[in-house]
């Protein structure tokens, strides 16, 4: 996949293509539909498809008090897009400058000199441009004028509405790890790098791996099933991860994620992963004793052998 880093600069572009536009934070279901309708039409025409989104979030610029934390890291938002069949991203850099761009110039600016799109795909209720001014017909009557075609997709919903990326943020704040992944339409993975920690698990005999997550968003501080993508074995791990500050052990201690491998013994510090959530085990607890932890702990990694015992990883 093509990623165009700035359109307004001197820089290659995909032109006559289906176009879509928006945030697609997470790249969840509803997301997916959309690029999905992108991608199969730009098929049908033999043009590219093309998604253009944003970077920064615009309420991380316009009022950072209540920017939402990002489901996905960059890198995670251009893999899903990828991965939806998309053939270029374009990302515009979103300044306060920016923002202050009226619909119609960027529709003029944008979408019919940089990009001469041949058709755009929005979602039902999509609004863009200064002051928010910017709707679905505003976009048809500019299309209209310009000589391309505008459609407006509904939301993709479940028993408990609309799809979208508030719902996926609110179950991770709640941990419920099980459906914010059948909103993704796949696990909630954070990426990051393997630090060394105080090695308080090998001293009671379950050594872990703590990951310095380039992630905004981390789910309920709680004991999770999740699993491991250690690209330098290429294979995905089983394991139990927590999320807390080990109140057990520590008073007013940071925020950690670790994660106890099961049957791993290998060093993989200073390494990259991925670390997908599939479901809460339990609560963060404080116990009377180090015995009690451990137990605990036993307990946990003997639920989650049995939980990928009958969920296997693909």
């Amino acid at each position: 996949m093509q990623v165009v880093k700035d359109p307004f600069r001197p820089v290659d572009l995909p032109r006559g293509g289906v176009v879509t536009v928006g945030n697609f934070d997470g790249v969840h279901r509803g997301h997916q539909a959309m690029l999905k309708a992108v991608s199969t039409r730009a098929r049908e025409l033999g043009a590219p498809s093309v998604v253009v989104s944003f970077d920064p979030h615009p309420l991380k610029v316009l009022h950072p008090e209540r920017a939402p934390k990002m489901i996905q890291t960059l890198r995670q938002r251009e893999e899903a897009i990828e991965a939806s069949g998309i053939d270029a991203l374009v990302l515009v850099p979103f300044t306060r400058d920016f923002s202050l761009t009226p619909a119609e110039v960027f529709i003029k600016e944008l979408l019919v000199k940089r990009l001469a799109v041949r058709e755009v795909l929005v979602g039902a209720r999509f609004i863009f441009g200064r002051d928010r001014l910017g709707t679905l017909d505003l976009l048809r009557a500019a299309g209209e004028a310009a000589g391309f075609r505008v459609s407006g997709l509904g939301d993709v919903s479940d028993a408990g509405g609309a799809i979208s990326s508030t719902r996926i943020r609110n179950a991770l704040h709640d941990g419920d790890a099980v459906t914010a992944r059948e909103l993704l339409g796949r696990p909630y993975a954070m990426d990051g790098i393997i630090a060394k920690g105080d090695r308080m698990g090998r001293k009671i005999g379950f050594p872990t791996m703590n990951l310095m997550a380039d992630n905004e968003l981390f789910p309920k501080d709680g004991v999770y099933f999740t699993s491991v993508r250690i690209d330098s074995f290429e294979r995905t791990f089983p394991c139990v991860t927590n999320i807390g500050c080990r109140p057990t052990v520590y008073e007013e201690y940071a925020t950690t994620i670790e994660s106890y491998i099961l049957d791993f013994s290998s060093d993989v510090y200073g390494e990259r992963v991925r670390l997908s959530f599939y479901g809460r085990v339990r609560d963060e607890q404080t116990f009377p004793s180090m015995l009690d932890l451990t137990a605990q702990i036993r307990r946990d990694v003997e639920a989650t052998r049995l939980y990928f015992l009958r969920n296997p990883l693909p």
